[in-house]
């Protein structure tokens, strides 16, 4: 792929499919928090005791002394261990009738914790294991019921296993814009974070900065766990260390806040041509022009992509700050 292929890409099926994805997970989790109880199938829990693993091998694998600060080499190590054993994790977890599909689809799940070579980590990575997340729905593994369960119970765990390999490995952020990003290394659980939190009686946009807030509901809503995350791993005032969540904060509502990463997310990750020149396509996820419905109803139709100024203008547009 080129950057002369990113208007293909835009009405791609591949495009079409994970855009619709995140926005009916989005839409599913609006006002649930992460600790509620969801229906769930067995592949749930394949998926959850995966991500146990490879937590518990970050344990297994301690980080090495060297010269360097960041760059932990022994992050090559734990990732050479997920590309030998990615697949027969899922082969040994999943049905049979899967086992076609999963010698594709494994490949993002492979891809979904950071680069062994640079060792670093970002939202590309983190996009490659909602891509892997959308596969499994397309294929059946997942169903319709799922949906609460993926992003509340596998997708917060993701979360977790990749701030402990982002700490314990001293990972740096892959393509991070620093100050001007909204964040170091994810963006996803902002997304689905603040959806998690419309409606809700008490938290405010204005408190998602407050300490006791973190403290509180941190383990309840992504978006609350992202700044409590943000706040232990950066030092300083959070303004200038996070200047466009700080932004964000002044937004009146989660409705404006959620509608408006959205559209940032279609910038600042899907538009930009060094995330997507690293996008794994098959037939699954396919880079041609779009001629079929999404499954996922939420899917919108094709979209301009809006500048990343004019899309972090657009989330704060309502705040003060």
């Amino acid at each position: 792929m080129n950057v002369d292929d990113m208007s293909l890409w835009e009405k791609s099926e591949a495009y079409l499919e994970y855009l619709g994805f995140i926005t009916a997970m989005n839409e599913e989790v609006k006002g649930k928090p992460s600790r509620g109880t969801y229906e769930k199938s067995a592949n749930v829990d394949v998926v959850i005791n995966i991500l146990n693993k490879l937590d518990d091998w970050t344990t297994e694998i301690p980080p090495i002394e060297q010269p360097q600060r960041f760059g932990n080499k022994a992050f090559r190590t734990w990732y050479e261990k997920l590309k030998n054993d990615a697949g027969d994790m899922l082969m040994d977890s999943m049905d049979p009738k899967f086992h076609q599909a999963i010698a594709e689809f494994k490949y993002y799940l492979i891809e979904s914790f950071g680069n062994s070579t640079r060792i670093d980590y970002g939202t590309g990575h983190e996009m490659s294991f909602c891509m892997f997340l959308c596969c499994m729905f397309k294929v059946g593994a997942f169903v319709a019921s799922d949906k609460a369960a993926v992003v509340c119970y596998i997708f917060s765990r993701y979360l977790a296993v990749v701030r402990r390999l982002q700490t314990v490995y001293k990972m740096e952020p892959a393509g991070s814009r620093g100050v001007w990003a909204l964040d170091d290394f994810q963006f996803v659980p902002f997304i689905w974070g603040s959806s998690q939190l419309i409606g809700h009686p008490r938290i405010m946009p204005s408190m998602f900065i407050q300490e006791d807030v973190m403290n509180t509901y941190s383990d309840d809503f992504m978006f609350i766990a992202c700044i409590k995350f943000i706040s232990q791993v950066k030092f300083g005032p959070f303004a200038e260390h996070s200047n466009q969540l700080w932004n964000i904060s002044g937004v009146q509502s989660w409705e404006k806040i959620n509608t408006g990463l959205i559209r940032m997310y279609k910038a600042e990750v899907l538009g930009q041509f060094p995330v997507i020149q690293h996008v794994l396509f098959g037939s699954l996820l396919r880079f041609k022009m779009a001629e079929i419905r999404s499954e996922f109803p939420n899917r919108p139709s094709p979209v301009q992509t809006l500048s990343s100024s004019e899309s972090l203008e657009r989330v704060a547009s309502d705040s003060g700050q």
